[in-house]
């Protein structure tokens, strides 16, 4: 009859990543960025429109926690540089973030709450 119990190690290391997302989700808080009033500033939760002042192009990022972060889908983690450079200013302002290509300058356009 064959062995149907997986490896020790694999056995052990299942187990601490289930005890690991176990902890992570006592620790959750629903944060709903509709609720949130932050007078125009960039929080965690909001949506924010910039511009890169060197090429003239537009993305929109959501700033999120990092275990739901997705570039593809414009959710950048909290933890990021762009995000960390972008906390606390408000629209107008500009962000310089030092990217793998050297320091980048990205104008705040909008700061939503959605």
């Amino acid at each position: 009859m064959p062995n149907t119990k997986p490896p020790r190690t694999s056995r052990g290391f299942i187990e601490g990543r289930i005890k690991e997302l176990e902890g992570k989700l006592a620790a959750a808080q629903v944060i709903d960025p509709a609720s949130i009033d932050a007078d125009g500033k960039v929080v965690f939760g909001c949506t924010v429109d910039l511009e890169d002042e060197g090429s003239g192009k537009q993305v929109t990022y959501q700033i999120v926690g990092d275990d739901e972060a997705d570039l593809k889908l414009g959710l950048i983690s909290i933890s990021s540089p762009i995000a960390r450079a972008l906390i606390g200013k408000e629209a107008g302002d500009v962000a310089e973030v030092q990217a793998p290509g050297g320091l980048r300058h990205w104008e705040i356009v909008d700061v939503r709450y959605r």
